[in-house]
């Protein structure tokens, strides 16, 4: 069953094939089966298993919502009532939410089972999954690889079979770059389509939550049930939420696909330059057109990342100090003894970097020259992004300069590892959706094709990856475990 997806999963509780209940004990099974893939910080298995009694109740009473009784999972950076949510870090160790966070209530509402919290880089810094206090997530298709971060306990519980599909969240890569190490689909929507009431924030500029599933038909879902205008959350936008499902039939005759020259240049591998120019080749094959375009200002996007990313988290991270919630030291001399032992202790070495980072560029005398700058090249390469969205429909590239790498080969090398999201983090900056589709596999490792949209494209962005998967199977292949 954990192959299935979810319309045939949904299919197949409406036949009464299985129930929500059989369904989500054989998740809970496969989870206790596969405990050394490190998935999971947290497992609600009571909880669980209370919600799928719940949805098969309301299955058998006729309701039709197509994701009622499915079993998902949580990026553990989504506040969970009375369930532990710890950002992956010894900070939060201890914190219990006290409310939903809206994507959770969304999903609730939509009839999901929650399996539990998925494991994660430390407050969502890390491109590896490695800097979390509960320990690495391991690829569940190389065991001594990463599964990219920071969303790694997503994407290898979505591929390994241990939820349908799975929240994920994405401030430079962060959805992506794993579903591409994992060979899932994973969709970043444009900023503000979804809502960040109740994700704990990294990057509050930057950071947007998204669907990870194995198909695009599976994001699509997943996504519709996401997406919305949240009044508690005051970067949601208030714009309709279209059909996604209804889009994923559209031909592809027509479509102009843009390859950034930035991209497709010496730097990139060339074995995954082969993989990726297989997959254009079937999509011109579906009537597509391909067109070189250039986006000067792409190269100047991980230095400005790399300025803003750090001064919003150093703001955001200021609130974990040891007094009000989250770790705090004991016997604290005094309240500056407080701050500093209780952040000491309870932040990892990359969290300390990136705030100090942060701290430095909006300090007095810096600010002008590292902040503000940084925010001017945003603009550059926002208007970038606008002016080859009206030449092309999307712009497609790598996911990342390489497949997974073996777990500890980067950890310490902090520039080696921010370029692991190098085609990524423009995106971010320009707050465009992209995702990422599997494409192909590198000594049995899965490659992603990066497909990006215009501003609230969504719908075109999955219609192009499932019409890519319908004359594929890249995205059917499973580990074997």
């Amino acid at each position: 069953m954990h192959t299935k997806s979810i319309s045939e999963l949904a299919r197949g509780l409406r036949a009464g094939d299985f129930s929500s209940l059989e369904l989500t004990e054989h998740f809970l099974g496969r989870i206790k089966q596969h405990p050394k893939l490190n998935a999971y910080v947290t497992v609600t298995e009571q909880q669980a298993l209370a919600q799928a009694q719940a949805a098969d109740k309301r299955l058998a009473a006729g309701d039709p919502s197509l994701l009622l009784g499915l079993p998902i999972a949580h990026k553990d950076i989504f506040c969970t009532l009375g369930i532990k949510t710890s950002c992956g870090s010894k900070m939060l160790d201890n914190f219990i939410a006290p409310y939903n966070a809206t994507v959770v209530d969304m999903l609730n509402a939509a009839g999901t089972v929650t399996l539990g919290k998925l494991n994660m880089d430390e407050f969502a810094m890390g491109s590896s999954n490695e800097t979390s206090h509960y320990g690495p997530v391991k690829n569940p298709w190389a065991t001594d690889c990463v599964p990219g971060g920071s969303s790694g306990g997503s994407a290898a519980a979505v591929a390994a079979g241990l939820a349908v599909a799975a929240t994920g969240t994405d401030t430079g890569g962060s959805i992506r770059q794993p579903a591409a190490f994992c060979g899932i689909t994973g969709l970043k929507p444009t900023y503000g389509r979804v809502s960040r009431y109740g994700m704990v924030a990294y990057a509050s500029s930057l950071d947007q939550g998204g669907p990870m599933a194995r198909s695009a038909e599976d994001a699509a879902i997943l996504l519709q049930a996401m997406a919305g205008f949240d009044a508690k959350d005051s970067t949601s936008v208030d714009r309709a939420v279209p059909d996604y499902s209804a889009a994923l039939t559209q031909p592809l005759a027509g479509l102009k696909i843009g390859l950034p020259k930035e991209f497709f240049n010496a730097d990139l591998n060339s074995r995954i330059a082969a993989v990726l120019e297989a997959a254009l080749a079937e999509y011109r094959t579906l009537g597509a057109e391909t067109l070189p375009v250039t986006m000067p200002s792409l190269k100047l996007a991980i230095p400005a990342y790399y300025v803003i990313a750090p001064a919003e988290c150093s703001a955001n991270l200021s609130r974990f100090d040891g007094v009000r919630f989250g770790h705090r030291c004991e016997n604290p001399t005094d309240l500056t003894d407080l701050y500093t032992r209780s952040r000491g202790e309870g932040f990892g070495r990359e969290v300390k970097r990136r705030i100090l980072m942060g701290t430095y560029a909006l300090s007095a005398g810096y600010y002008e020259a590292y902040y503000i700058k940084a925010q001017k090249i945003r603009r550059l390469i926002s208007e970038d992004f606008k002016r080859v969205l009206t030449e092309v429909d999307v712009i497609m590239g790598p996911v990342a300069p390489t497949t997974a790498f073996a777990i500890g080969e980067k950890i310490g090398n902090p520039m080696e590892m921010y370029l692991a999201d190098i085609y990524t983090i423009a995106v971010n900056l320009a707050g465009v959706p992209a995702l990422s589709v599997p494409a192909g596999f590198l000594d049995g490792k899965p490659v992603g094709l990066h497909i990006i949209g215009n501003y609230f494209a969504e719908g075109r962005l999955l219609n192009v990856a499932h019409q890519y998967q319908q004359v594929t199977a890249w995205h059917q292949h499973t580990p074997t475990l």
